[in-house]
């Protein structure tokens, strides 16, 4: 398979500055999966969709993922501007990239993420964006650094956030926070966040999800 079969220009006008780019993404009708890690890492055969989440402006600098990447306010152009755009040294993301260059776009994209208050959630979600880049490459100090800083994003975020209008419900956040635990060796703290989604009455409507939390639940508790 050739990258030119594989990837595809998408253009983009950027909300700051208004200039049109293009960034690469993977033809779904490409993708071949291999296999997917308990915390959702999904591994293809070619070019992994992870490396291409993040749109960055060669022009302005502004970096955000796909989904958030036009949603933004007159203030947050402000900051983006005086805080970005007046240190931004001009270059593209927009070929090919390799792992390092991938992680390099989700780190700004998650200090523009702080920058611009995020819900906790999305923070969390770019962590863990980080971390399974960290496993790809295996470097498993930083996978872990990342993983940790997830954990603590997706706990404020479980106890102090609405769900509204992120990737995440209830019960898929609960069994992050229980798998995340576990790869961090927090067994007990993993083993709370599994009973608490087995004991949620809406695990019933979601029966893969369920035998998941059973499987790494058991895993845990044998550990």
């Amino acid at each position: 398979m050739t990258e030119i079969d594989e990837l595809y220009d998408k253009t983009i006008e950027c909300p700051i500055c208004n200039i049109e780019f293009t960034s690469k993404k993977v033809r779904a009708s490409k993708l071949r999966l291999i296999k997917r890690d308990e915390d959702f890492l999904s591994y293809y055969e070619g070019e992994n969709p992870l490396k291409y989440n993040v749109f960055i402006c060669p022009n302005c600098g502004y970096a955000a993922t796909e989904g958030k990447f036009l949603s933004i306010s007159r203030k947050d152009k402000e900051i983006i501007l005086n805080e970005i755009t007046s240190k931004w040294n001009k270059r593209s993301y927009g070929n090919k990239r390799t792992i390092d260059e991938a992680i390099i776009t989700y780190k700004l994209a998650l200090y523009i993420g702080q920058l611009l208050d995020y819900k906790k959630i999305d923070l969390g979600s770019l962590c863990l964006n980080l971390a399974w880049l960290y496993r790809l490459k295996g470097q498993e100090d930083e996978e872990i650094r990342f993983l940790g800083f997830t954990k603590d994003f997706y706990k404020e975020g479980f106890y102090k956030e609405s769900l509204v209008d992120t990737n995440m419900d209830e019960l898929k956040l609960g069994y992050l926070l229980g798998e995340i635990n576990r790869r961090l060796g927090n067994k007990d703290e993993a083993v709370k966040w599994f009973n608490g989604i087995l004991s949620n009455p809406n695990i019933n409507s979601n029966p893969m999800l369920e035998k998941m939390v059973r499987e790494q639940w058991r895993l845990t508790r044998e550990g």
